[in-house]
């Protein structure tokens, strides 16, 4: 498939704009997912931990790949718990915590492999070497690696971080306008499984929020921007969380929300809405982009934008029975 480019390939800065990626799977453990990444992209093998592995040095940075549940690691917390002025004693007993610690957590991550997902951290890649990317996806297919679509109970999926233009909440409504005006086109180019359907990860926008950012008069500074967002989304499961985002450009907000341990504060949008289609040959992270690059199309044309903004507040904005009356004459109407 051809890598689509976006309307802007480069960052504020002028530099190549990157995607981070985030993939989960079953049927490959940790430790043979990080020797398939040093195979496939070089680089030195840090074992971390039992289950949660690094591979650094790469062409692009660092990997990250481990068992997706905290239990099966070790708690930093207790790890780092030892005090210099501890006596000989408190630190013997505290080395004794420690082992038994690392011992039960890796007993943990021993028992649920196979019934938690392998999750693989990409270092963020620039968006046109996307396609050398995917040689990792075509090898976890060949070794065996599951997706999404392997079992009911897989909820697994595959996350996008592209890297945003810039900062400005012009650039940002727009963006968020284009998505949400795409959002149902997405799910069903996606054909997002029923499970993650079912699961929160990736729940749509309230229409309550849609109709505020469509509607032609909402023009918001960009600290508006965010507390809107935050009052109508106070919940890190949505299809495209802006949460890292917003806690990359305003680390001093006071929302509990974005300075949480699992919002980790990036210049990039976190869009959480496709499979892990891993059965699906040739699918990949081209494929995904190649979708996500209509949410970046359709935002940088300004006038297409606007039209089906309007088209939207328009068609929402009627009663619902009259909606519903449209709806049902469209369906008994000879195609």
């Amino acid at each position: 498939m051809t890598l689509q480019a976006p309307p802007t390939r480069t960052n504020s800065d002028g530099k190549t704009r990157r995607v981070g990626v985030e993939i989960e799977f079953a049927g490959f453990p940790p430790r043979d997912t990080a020797e398939l990444v040093r195979h496939l992209f070089g680089g030195e093998l840090n074992v971390v931990s039992p289950h949660r592995l690094l591979v650094e040095d790469t062409r692009w940075g660092v990997f990250g790949i481990e068992l997706d549940t905290q239990y099966a690691h070790p708690d930093k917390t207790l790890l780092e718990g030892l005090h210099k002025s501890d006596s000989e004693w408190a630190r013997q007993q505290h080395q004794r915590r420690v082992e038994f610690h690392q011992k039960t957590r890796e007993l943990i991550g021993d028992m649920v492999t196979g019934l938690v997902p392998t999750e693989i951290v990409c270092p963020p890649i620039p968006w046109d070497e996307l396609d050398e990317l995917d040689k990792l996806f075509a090898a976890l297919r060949d070794k065996g690696a599951k997706g999404t679509d392997a079992s009911l109970l897989y909820g697994f999926g595959l996350h996008l971080n592209p890297e945003v233009e810039r900062f400005d909440v012009e650039y940002l409504l727009k963006m968020m306008q284009a998505y949400l005006l795409l959002a149902s086109w997405l799910r069903e180019e996606i054909k997002v499984d029923i499970t993650r359907e079912v699961l929160p990860h990736a729940n749509p926008f309230p229409k309550e929020y849609a109709l505020k950012v469509l509607n032609a008069n909402y023009q918001p500074d960009l600290d508006t921007f965010i507390d809107d967002y935050l009052h109508y989304n106070p919940t890190r499961n949505r299809e495209l969380d802006l949460l890292p985002l917003f806690a990359h450009l305003r680390p001093d907000h006071p929302h509990e929300l974005l300075h949480t341990q699992l919002t980790k504060p990036r210049p990039t949008f976190h869009y959480r809405l496709p499979n892990a289609q891993l059965s699906q040959p040739g699918w990949g992270s081209v494929v995904e982009w190649n979708r996500w690059a209509e949410v970046e199309k359709l935002a940088a044309n300004t006038s297409i934008l606007r039209a089906r903004c309007d088209e939207y507040i328009a068609e929402h904005s009627r009663p619902w029975w009259v909606r519903l009356k449209t709806t049902l004459l469209g369906l008994l109407r000879p195609s």
